[in-house]
């Protein structure tokens, strides 16, 4: 599609509406794929690009790689015009192009921008006059000013910059954070509001318009920074909420307190207070980070986060925590860690998930390993598990029927396929983690 009116917005709005509009998505992940399909269910013809040339051709054959996603959906997509490629090439074809990868940490725990950076620098040389081209990625506040859209102008053969009205020529930008809940079948995906923000009245109302196609409520905010500091505002609450009831259960464990007690009695209060319950450590892709990359950007305005840095320190804590109760119920069994088998059932970094991303399992299996144990994991999503960004682990899923033969077995991920009265008539001793064991009275139980 050719724009030819000054009102450049207006036609493409019209296209949107239409479903003419072509939709390209950067980065079939956990955020892409799902926004694909959404795209596909509203019948817009949609291009999924990725480097990973295993998942383009899982996808154009009609399956999946997400255990939540069934090949079925897949297939009904493609019935829409959906496909994959690993040709960037064909970006210049797309009207809309949504950016959706990954943002982790550094060894130094600073923002990785590197997935951004390298996609946008890609992307760059196809983009043309009149596209609109949208950041889903989570990161600090000022990244879709101040590096993607510099890098989208100065790697633009034709000269192009950004459209700050609807006549101007050049492109569109905007930024939109995800908003998905892996595991989440309570709320519909397209049930869930969509922020937005846009470099100019044009990019927003384009951006408003892409969305309110798959969303049943859009909301504008005045700049992307504003859009991108509501991704680190949401899940940096839950980050430090979550850090208070670890900090909170390392105390209860002393006063020989049930944490989870409390806070089902807390919780029957109508207002005032919501639920959040300790565990192992954080995991996803954009709680256990979110917090780093605040800090690490309020850093260049002189400005030091007490608050959210320590409420980091404590979840990053937590599999520290875990591990020395390990070593000390052990211990109290005449039994040492050195040399032990441990069995740690579930690598996913949550309940009933295929997701390994910053999973606290990974840095408990490193420890243990670390300190001389000989460690095995269970997990009915990973049959088996190589290396990844942060972990080398070459291993495969050991059979439940072998529980006898640990000296420990260690519930990190609570999935609901677990047997856990059988666990624990089985296993010579089970750390907890999870309070997966609750109503189960047993002797061989260490609740932490």
């Amino acid at each position: 599609m050719t724009l030819t009116s000054l009102d450049r917005t207006s036609e493409l709005v019209q296209h949107i509406e239409n479903r003419q509009a072509r939709i390209g998505i950067v980065g079939m992940g956990y955020v892409g794929l799902p926004l694909a399909l959404l795209f596909s269910e509203e019948r817009f013809r949609v291009t999924g690009f990725d480097i990973d040339t295993r998942k383009v051709e899982t996808l154009n054959a009609g399956s999946s790689y997400i255990v939540r996603i069934p090949g079925t959906e897949i297939q009904l997509a493609q019935k829409s015009g959906f496909r994959a490629t690993t040709d960037y090439s064909q970006i210049v074809q797309m009207d809309v192009v949504i950016i959706c990868v990954p943002t982790p940490l550094d060894e130094y725990h600073a923002p990785d921008l590197s997935y951004v950076t390298g996609t946008v620098q890609s992307l760059a040389p196809h983009i043309r006059d009149g596209q609109l081209i949208i950041l889903e990625s989570t990161t600090y506040p000022g990244t879709t000013e101040e590096v993607v859209v510099p890098l989208l102008e100065q790697g633009n053969p034709a000269g192009l910059g950004v459209a700050r009205d609807a006549a101007s020529p050049g492109f569109y930008v905007a930024f939109s954070p995800e908003r998905e809940d892996p595991g989440n079948d309570s709320v519909a995906r397209r049930d869930i509001p969509k922020v937005v923000g846009g470099c100019g009245p044009a990019a927003l109302q384009l951006a408003s318009a892409v969305y309110s196609a798959i969303f049943n409520r859009t909301v504008p905010v005045s700049s992307p920074a504003a859009a991108e500091m509501t991704k680190l505002l949401e899940n940096i609450y839950r980050c430090v909420n979550i850090a208070l009831v670890n900090e909170l259960k390392q105390l209860c464990m002393r006063m020989d307190i049930d944490l989870f007690e409390v806070i089902d009695a807390a919780k029957t209060k109508p207002f005032g207070f919501q639920a959040f319950y300790p565990g192992p450590g954080l995991g996803g892709h954009c709680i256990p980070i979110d917090p780093f990359y605040l800090s690490w950007k309020a850093k260049q305005f002189d400005f030091h986060t007490r608050f959210i840095e320590l409420a980091g320190q404590i979840n990053v804590g937590m599999p520290y925590f875990v591990v020395e109760n390990i070593v000390e119920a052990m211990n109290q069994r005449g039994k040492a860690l050195c040399g032990a088998r441990v069995l740690v059932l579930g690598l996913a970094y949550k309940r009933d998930i295929d997701d390994l991303r910053e999973s606290p399992s990974l840095t408990i299996i490193e420890l243990l390993q670390k300190r001389g144990a000989k460690v095995e994991y269970n997990d009915p999503f990973f049959p088996a598990v190589g290396q990844g960004r942060h972990y080398a682990l070459n291993m495969t899923s050991t059979p439940l029927e072998q529980i006898p033969e640990f000296d420990c077995v260690v519930i990190v991920t609570d999935h609901s396929q677990y047997d856990y009265p059988g666990i624990v008539a089985q296993a010579r001793l089970v750390v907890d983690t999870r309070n997966a064991t609750r109503g189960i009275e047993a002797p061989n139980i260490v609740r932490c």
